[in-house]
């Protein structure tokens, strides 16, 4: 029986597991290559770590190092060519380790700043037939047990980075399925969106021009009313200018990654008190940081809601306020003080102004949609999120 990896310097299976961990919670694609760069460095006590990901063009579409500065990293130039041994690396099935990688046949030299490496340990990341990235570490610190220096990468440390590696694919493989459905997500939003844009300022403009030809025709019969009908058109034109402004407010990818839940509500929200005759305020209080898809089902939600209150209610007031949930989550109100509805009948006739999606989206993160509207008296869409 093929004996298992000797446990790592300064952590055992401990460290092990950390590492496993932390590259299973990471969901972007550029977080997981830190993590495990930075894991694989840590593990085996290497001075550097880096992590090359292929194009389809003789290059690396990205590459990740580990214990180089950004100082050092700027200086060394341009991102490494695909050849010497990190080609190696991409076009065979397991790892290489040489006690010197300057003295291997391949090596073809490094730019003037690069650091300085002797012993070398690499292994391409693999899922099934399609490499997913090249993983490279370079001067060993220690032997085992730490203390003395090391005379280089050892049996061990191939095994380790070895299973560092199958399970590096597979939190790889997962962040490209997260950032695809992402993708999916985003375009289908915009579709709908697109859609909809198409029909509330085709009606718009149909409208108008209607208009305009009865002004026209009124000009010389009529002229009190020909000016009635031109300010329709004017109206009419500010209308679909409404619908257009609002369009391209909900086209803008939503800035949750870099500005946060709270601060892109804030901002949506600023933008559609400008663009609508409807006065829309944001309120906030008390409200921590939720999981990344909580956020995104809040920010959804608040913007159906806003869609429907802005072209369907009629309303001179729109109030979206985020309050901390009795869970520890996030209660999320969006209240007008429009035409109202009845929601039995709206469902009976079969439209649904969005509380299906919402109500999806809802479900989708352990959360709960509560509708509260009748004919004149406004409505009240909540949604309340548990916390992470």
């Amino acid at each position: 029986m093929h004996p298992g990896p000797r446990a790592p310097r300064g952590g055992g299976l401990a460290a092990v597991s950390t590492a496993l961990l932390a590259m299973s919670r990471r969901l972007e694609v550029r977080d997981v290559l830190r993590t495990i760069v930075a894991s694989a460095r840590e593990l085996l006590d290497a001075e550097y770590a880096a992590l090359g990901v292929p194009d389809d063009h003789g290059g690396f579409a990205q590459f990740v190092v580990d214990g180089v500065s950004e100082e050092q990293w700027r200086a060394i130039g341009p991102l490494p060519r695909q050849h010497g041994i990190l080609a190696a690396m991409l076009h065979q099935d397991g790892p290489e380790r040489l006690a010197d990688v300057r003295k291997d046949p391949r090596f073809e030299g490094w730019p003037a700043a690069h650091p300085a490496m002797s012993d070398f340990l690499g292994l391409p990341i693999r899922d099934g037939e399609e490499t997913l990235g090249a993983l490279f570490l370079a001067n060993k610190r220690s032997a085992p047990g730490g203390g003395a220096p090391a005379d280089g990468f050892t049996d061990e440390d191939e095994e380790l980075l070895s299973l560092l590696a199958q399970h590096a694919a597979i939190a790889l493989t997962n962040a490209r399925l997260y950032e695809r459905s992402r993708e999916l997500t985003i375009a289908e939003e915009r579709s709908r969106l697109a859609h909809e844009l198409h029909d509330a300022v085709s009606q718009k403009l149909f409208s108008l021009r209607l208009t305009a030809q009865a002004a026209a025709a009124l000009v010389d019969r009529d002229p009190a009313r020909a000016k009635d009908e031109l300010q329709q058109v004017a109206a009419l034109a500010a209308e679909a200018a409404d619908e257009l402004r609002a369009a391209v407010t909900e086209l803008r990818p939503a800035a949750l990654d870099e500005d946060g839940l709270i601060a892109t509500l804030r901002n949506q929200v600023r933008v559609l008190d400008r663009a609508h005759a409807a006065h829309v305020t944001f309120t906030c209080d008390g409200v921590r940081a939720l999981p990344a898809a909580q956020e995104e089902a809040v920010l959804r939600v608040a913007q159906e809601a806003l869609h429907n209150a802005l072209r369907h209610s009629e309303g001179e007031r729109i109030e979206v306020t985020l309050t901390r949930g009795g869970t520890g989550g996030a209660l999320l109100r969006v209240t007008d003080d429009g035409t109202g509805f009845s929601p039995p009948t709206v469902r009976r006739a079969g439209r649904h102004l969005g509380l299906v999606s919402m109500r999806d989206r809802a479900a989708g993160v352990g959360g709960r949609l509560t509708v509260r509207s009748e004919p004149g008296t406004g409505t009240t869409i909540e949604l309340e999120v548990p916390g992470g």
